[in-house]
């Protein structure tokens, strides 16, 4: 049986269930992204990611995506700008 594990939220909304597997696949790809590159916007880490696991990967890059980073931000892992008129920036805590 595969294992599975619950997400977080910065906003303390709800978390989604998901195959620990593909987090840690995606949670990988994301941390090597930003120690390569250090801030990346929201739109240019996810072209990374998606083209780090590109063949070999199951299931929606894009969704697992927005739901690791997500996860990560609420962890702190991750810390996430957000200004007005701005893309998104994402680097490493």
């Amino acid at each position: 049986m595969e294992e599975r594990m619950m997400t977080q939220h910065p906003q303390k909304k709800s978390g989604v269930n998901i195959r620990r597997d593909k987090y840690e696949q995606v949670r990988a790809a994301i941390e090597d992204a930003l120690q390569e590159s250090g801030t990346q916007t929201f739109e240019a880490l996810n072209k990374t990611v998606g083209q780090k696991l590109k063949g070999n990967f199951e299931g929606s890059i894009g969704w697992y995506f927005t739901t690791v980073k997500l996860d990560l931000e609420a962890r702190g892992v991750v810390v996430c700008e957000r200004k007005s008129g701005q893309p998104q920036t994402i680097r490493l805590q």
